[in-house]
């Protein structure tokens, strides 16, 4: 059997409220011996907070008492035990309030039959005494309703059934939290947590939350009040040693106190804080800064409130109002350093309370109201009770007085109670027994006197989508060592576009390295983890950021090579034309004679088509321009050859019809030599003609061969088609330059097969070196290839059998005759 436990605030009522309050911090360490009965624990360190969050629940309760639309005739009374910061406290606290401090015997059954000693519990302001407090009275039923324990695991209700909150759970808060690290960009940060229920499953939400937004933790270490020294200065060394400048704080006031203390005495303040609401916004945290450790620290709070009244009332609060209290006379006497008369007490030099001191002129935390929020908290957890028993007791003008009330019904009712309060804020439960998550985003700013000011910047509200939920107000920030520029904390620095990110082995996803993009890859935003492919007809531009279109290639009449082509071509064809019209104008005379002069002039009408049909291998690829240069290149170049050999046969009957008795020139007269024309240009006309049909020469974009670049260039189509008509070609050009060998060694005066053959020569040795160097080159250099191959075998042509006749024809007429030309 234990003690009896006697409340430390109370008072009568037909139905009593509990309240679970830590009206001290701690207690006088004490050695058990376990040879007798333990003492109680002797409390020590005042807590103002927790009574002024207990003067707020009596503000309420007193409140309702006078009113006369709520629980008309129905008076409430309280009961409020102190826990002493201690969890096995606050459940024997709570059990006490359950069943009352009466001794009953053992053979009654009294104890067990009456209902509970109270109808609901209001507290207690940390999480960690919630739960075993609420996992103890969960199976009696009894509601439990906490203004400031904020555990997201207390919405577990298959393990705490009768917990509620009129504080929002850390669910919220560690995801809002990370919200916030990643709208600033920090994405290697560290972050320290209260070694209790409270920090654990706050941070673990939170480090959920932040791998999924990207960021990376570079630490994560706990502390506890209590925690010795040597474990504290280890914290310090992992924090001291770390590269990351931003530190998330889940911690609950009083570990914030130690931590503080020790980040002072070392003076460590390049860092970055951010907060839960368990210190963001305490005014006593703010005021033992004196170093400005926490200076520009943003952060999350309950949003600020106001209940009319509530304020005058908790300073109006009086000893002798209370008499023998010895709670409120040891608050008192901390307050006023002073103390009050007793019998034989020695009053050791301290002055006497009278209980009716002044509170507005004190500058200790108890007059300090930063804590509204709380308050508001407690205030509406009271209203919540009163709506549901006015609701169960079926209220009217009066109550029903001899209901039997179950804690069980008044769970039920508290849980879908919807009310407004007198300041118009609504209030109601969801199916976890939690109120809707809103935070204010506060920042700690510097006034002129020094004194922190706790500035609202934003707001976070889980009811919005998700891309809405948090809100930031346009309003300068400031920061670490009051810097107005946001912090970086990054691992590694943003990859640029035109980079992907290559993970560091053996190091968190935020630490990387830069890559450039490979050749035909871009990136076009900042971080990108890939590079993407350019579409074939795109090329990525210096910074690789961006696909640009390639630059189409072809041999075009503007640029230099292409003009000179083309000037080598008309040339060609006006050196051909004179050439004609000399020997048009001479071609009476006997040098013209007597080479052949219809084939001469057939000759150099083909040599004309040569030069010209070059021509079509310079400009855009089109369907009729790929089928026209290679077929007309192919007949024009047969014609040409067909005349040349022609022409060589010709000197070689010549030859043999000198002999006597010989008739061969017969078999080959003017009309043969035609025939013989015009046969072999129609076999490549054939060929032609196959080629076009069955697989013609058409446009192609090239996007291989060069990278950057798109060679609009001409497909064979069929390529035993080209090389058939290349081959026929070569074949008759290795033919006529057979024959012009054996023609070599005619008579010096009559020598044009001298000349043929070295112009075969020089067509055929342009036209073998051609193969290797057309394969070999890209692009348009190709081309140019094929048309400087067309170029030079007809000026190799033009000049070996025209040009020695026309220096005859103009500068050597005397040998112009037929005298000269028959001469041995």
């Amino acid at each position: 059997m234990g003690d009896p436990e006697n409340s430390q605030l109370s008072k009568a009522g037909d139905i009593i409220l509990g309240g679970v309050f830590s009206f001290h911090t701690s207690w006088k360490d004490r050695q058990d011996t376990y040879t007798r009965k333990p003492l109680p624990l002797e409390c020590i360190s005042l807590n103002f907070r927790d009574f002024q969050i207990a003067q707020a629940m009596i503000f309420a309760i007193e409140e309702i008492n006078n009113s006369t639309d709520l629980l008309p005739g129905i008076f409430l009374g309280y009961k409020m035990h102190d826990t002493c910061g201690s969890i096995a406290r606050s459940v024997k606290v709570a059990l006490a309030l359950a069943n009352g401090n009466e001794v009953v015997s053992e053979t009654s059954n009294a104890a067990c039959s009456r209902r509970a000693q109270v109808q609901v519990i209001m507290g207690d302001t940390s999480s960690s005494p919630c739960m075993a407090v609420a996992t103890v009275i969960g199976p009696l039923n009894i509601p439990m309703i906490s203004p400031y324990a904020t555990c997201a695991c207390l919405s577990d209700k298959t393990k705490y059934p009768s917990f509620l909150r009129t504080i929002p759970s850390d669910y919220y808060q560690s995801r809002a939290l990370a919200q916030l690290v990643k709208h600033f960009g920090w994405t290697w940060i560290g972050v320290i947590r209260s070694n209790n229920d409270y920090g654990n499953n706050g941070m673990a939400i939170f480090t959920e939350a932040a791998q999924q937004l990207g960021i990376c933790l570079e630490y994560s270490v706990s502390i506890f009040r209590t925690d010795p020294p040597n474990k504290i200065q280890k914290m310090i060394e992992i924090i001291k040693h770390s590269t990351s400048k931003v530190i998330v704080a889940f911690l609950h006031f009083p570990d914030m106190e130690v931590l503080l203390h020790e980040f002072s005495k070392q003076n460590l303040t390049r860092y970055q804080w951010v907060g839960s609401e368990g210190w963001m916004f305490d005014s006593q945290i703010a005021k033992m800064d004196k170093n400005h450790i926490l200076g520009g620290a943003i952060g999350l709070a309950i949003p600020k409130a106001h209940v009319s009244g509530m304020r005058e009332f908790i300073l109006d609060v009086k000893p002798v109002n209370f008499s023998g209290n010895e709670l409120l006379a040891e608050f008192w006497e901390t307050l006023f350093n002073c103390k009050f008369r007793l019998i034989n007490s020695s009053m050791e030099n301290q002055r006497e309370c009278t209980g009716h001191e002044d509170l507005s002129g004190l500058q200790q935390s108890f007059i300090d109201m930063s804590y509204m929020a709380i308050f508001n908290n407690v205030y509406k957890g009271v209203y919540a009770v009163a709506h549901a028993l006015h609701n169960i007791l079926d209220c009217n003008e009066t109550c029903d007085y001899k209901m039997q009330l179950d804690p069980f019904v008044i769970l039920q009712r508290v849980k879908k109670i919807h009310f407004k309060t007198k300041e118009g804020e609504e209030v109601y439960f969801n199916e976890n027994g939690d109120l809707p998550a809103k935070y204010e985003i506060i920042n700690w700013q510097p006034t002129e006197n020094g004194v922190v000011d706790f500035v609202t910047v934003g707001l976070y509200d889980a009811s919005l989508p998700a891309d809405k939920q948090l809100s930031l107000q346009n309003k300068s920030l400031f920061w670490a060592q009051n810097s107005k520029q946001v912090p970086v904390s990054v691992c590694s620095e943003k990859c640029p576009p035109g980079t992907r990110k290559v993970l560091q082995k053996g190091k968190p996803v935020c630490c990387y390295d830069c890559i450039r993009c490979a050749e035909g890859e871009i990136s076009n935003s900042t971080d990108s983890i890939t590079c993407v492919q350019c579409q074939p007809e795109f090329w990525p531009n210096e910074r690789r950021d961006v696909c640009v279109k390639k630059e189409a290639e072809f041999l075009s009449y503007e640029e230099i090579m292409g003009a000179l082509l083309t000037a080598a071509s008309l040339f060609g064809t006006c050196m051909t034309a004179v050439v004609a019209f000399i020997f048009f104008r001479y071609r009476k005379t006997p040098i013209v004679r007597a080479n052949n002069s219809e084939l001469s002039f057939l000759l150099l009408f083909s040599l004309t088509l040569c030069f010209l049909c070059s021509l079509t291998f310079i400009g855009r690829p089109s369907e009729w321009s790929c089928m026209l240069r290679h077929t007309a290149f192919g007949i024009t170049f047969v014609l040409c050859i067909s005349c040349v050999l022609g022409k060589t046969m010709v000197v070689l009957m010549a030859f043999k019809a000198s002999l006597p008795g010989s008739n061969v020139m017969k078999w080959f007269g003017p009309t043969q030599q035609r025939l013989s024309v015009l046969a072999f240009t129609l076999i490549q006309v054939v060929i032609c003609i196959l080629w076009l049909t069955i697989s013609p020469p058409f446009p192609f974009k090239n996007f291989k061969e060069i990278k950057d670049k798109i060679i609009l260039e001409c497909a064979l189509g069929s390529t035993v088609g080209f090389w058939a008509v290349l081959g026929y070609i070569g074949l008759l050009a290795s033919f006529c330059f057979i024959l012009a060998f054996l023609a070599r060694k005619l008579p010096d005066n009559f020598n044009e097969a001298k000349f043929i053959t070295f112009s075969m020569l020089i067509f055929c040795a342009v036209w073998v070196t051609f193969i290797p160097a057309y394969v070999s080159s890209p692009g348009k250099f190709s081309v140019a290839v094929e048309i400087f191959a067309i170029l030079a075998s007809s000026f190799g042509l033009l000049i070996c059998i025209f040009i020695p006749k026309c220096y005859i024809i103009l500068l050597r007429p005397e040998k112009n005759t037929k005298k000269n030309m028959m001469n041995k």
